[in-house]
């Protein structure tokens, strides 16, 4: 049977207070603080969408490290590429490479719509389980709305044959050009139509239109669902959304907005992976993607679900959280406000590719070598074995290190060097089972840091070249709250 196999979430760190937005920008546009509950979430400066897929996809590997998937896709309206495929780049991070890949986006339901593309290969019985990522960063202009609504997030999910936890029963799909949100080719920010004709005619229309499709086509009713899922952040457009369809509160997903706020793509699967930590065998899941038209899926959890331990998992990473408490940080964070770095940063950093080519296994894979003689681990790779006692020639297999962790040995924090979120901290960390590796610490203040003190690898952004617009990654190192060894 075709269906969901694992499912993985990423929300970021830091949360930003909406009414420390409003009482900054409150001012252009009052009627704006009926938008101003609650936080959002903000992806930290060395964040984007791939590196949030990357986050949500080593959530959703629990036991196989994604040896087993035939293919992988990536779906954003916020990509940092448009001609560089981005799910090549997270693959590359989780160590698979001779993988199928593709990219969604040009509209908020690629998430779903990828999600349909994988269910049909399972379907097929062509091709192994199929990674889904879906990411997003969507920008809104200050004092707008959508800077109030939107939120930083990922979600993933693996979805296969076999040890399914939730099975496919059917789906139901319609497109419709309705320019509610557009954003051209050379446009940063979101720009939205008029609110109540958002509402309206998109929300209530295509996402009733759905619910009544895939009901339809699966000869269900909305009684005998237990979790209904769909994306929208007006609060009595939602509730007329479930009086129409008779949909009971208790069978709404939270949607999110007051803790994290709307994730564009990523936002249906984020809300799927919430609903399948709380579903018992037997329950039905309906699933909506909105975004010019409508993706409904409907699933059936499975008896596997009771076997099925996630690892973090969506609420996992909504409950790890710190307070953004300046409005400013997010919007140089951004780029929105720009802000002097210094003369360090006026350093051209043009990315040589062909080099990061010929190490992108080691850099993006964080994959170092174990010696087969003596069992001792380096990174980077190695011909010869570092140990004095072995020194063993070409007898190096390759290890990937990035779910090892490892320790804090060292570390500074420096005011001089160039970083839009001064200090700037890095250090030695001994990697679990053996190597030594320098590297930079993020998502903490000086005050987490300490020598013994337990980390996990984290995959970031490095440095971004502001002027070919290109941008470079590698892993970083964050502290484990209370572990110190």
């Amino acid at each position: 049977m075709a269906g969901i196999v694992a499912y993985g979430g990423y929300v970021p760190i830091y949360r930003l207070n909406r009414m420390a937005v409003y009482s900054s920008m409150g001012w252009l546009n009052p009627a704006n603080i009926m938008n101003a509950a609650g936080e959002k979430a903000v992806a930290n400066f060395d964040e984007d969408p791939v590196t949030m897929a990357v986050a949500a996809a080593r959530d959703a590997i629990v036991d196989s490290g994604g040896d087993d998937l035939g293919a992988l896709y990536f779906a954003s309206t916020t990509s940092p590429y448009r001609e560089r495929l981005c799910a090549n780049i997270v693959a590359s991070a989780l160590g698979i490479e001779k993988i199928r890949t593709s990219d969604f986006a040009g509209g908020l339901k690629a998430g779903t719509s990828a999600l349909l593309a994988a269910l049909d290969i399972a379907s097929s019985g062509d091709g192994g389980k199929t990674m889904v990522t879906a990411s997003d960063m969507r920008l809104g202009l200050a004092g707008s709305p959508q800077e109030l609504i939107f939120g930083d997030g990922a979600g993933a999910l693996i979805v296969g044959n076999d040890n399914v936890i939730a099975e496919f029963k059917g789906s139901y799909s319609s497109g419709h050009d309705f320019g509610d949100h557009v954003r051209g080719s050379e446009s940063r920010f979101d720009r939205q139509w008029e609110e109540r004709w958002i509402r309206e005619e998109g929300f209530e229309t295509f996402i009733l239109e759905a619910l009544s499709g895939i009901c339809d086509r699966c000869g269900v009713k909305t009684a005998a669902l237990s979790k209904v899922i769909f994306p929208g952040y007006f609060g009595g457009g939602r509730k007329k959304i479930m009086k129409k369809a008779g949909i009971l509160p208790e069978q709404v997903v939270d949607n999110l907005q007051e803790r994290v706020g709307d994730t564009g793509t990523a936002h249906p699967l984020l809300m799927l992976g919430l609903a399948l930590e709380d579903v018992s065998p037997g329950d039905l899941i309906l699933l909506v993607g909105y975004g010019s038209g409508c993706d409904a899926l409907l699933f059936e959890a499975t008896g596997e679900i009771e076997n099925y331990s996630p690892r973090k998992g969506v609420s996992g990473y909504i409950g790890r959280k710190r307070e953004l408490d300046n409005y400013m940080k997010y919007l140089v964070w951004r780029r929105i406000v720009p802000a002097d770095e210094g003369l360090r940063a006026e350093t051209d950093k043009e990315t040589r590719f062909s080099l990061i080519w010929r190490s992108h296994e080691m850099i993006y894979g964080l994959r170092g070598s174990v010696c087969r003689r003596c069992g001792t681990q380096q990174y980077p790779e190695q011909r010869i074995c570092v140990n004095p006692s072995c020194g063993a020639i070409d007898e190096m297999e390759p290890v990937y290190l990035s779910e090892k962790g490892g320790t804090i040995f060292s570390f500074t924090a420096d005011m001089l060097t160039a970083t839009i979120n001064p200090p700037a901290m890095y250090g030695g960390v001994d990697i679990g089972g053996g190597g030594r590796l320098p590297i930079e610490f993020t998502d903490c203040t000086m005050e987490d840091l300490a020598v013994g003190k337990a980390v996990d690898f984290t995959f970031r952004i490095k440095f971004y070249d502001k002027v070919r617009d290109v941008t470079n990654y590698f892993w970083k190192a964050v502290p484990v709250a209370g572990e110190v060894n």
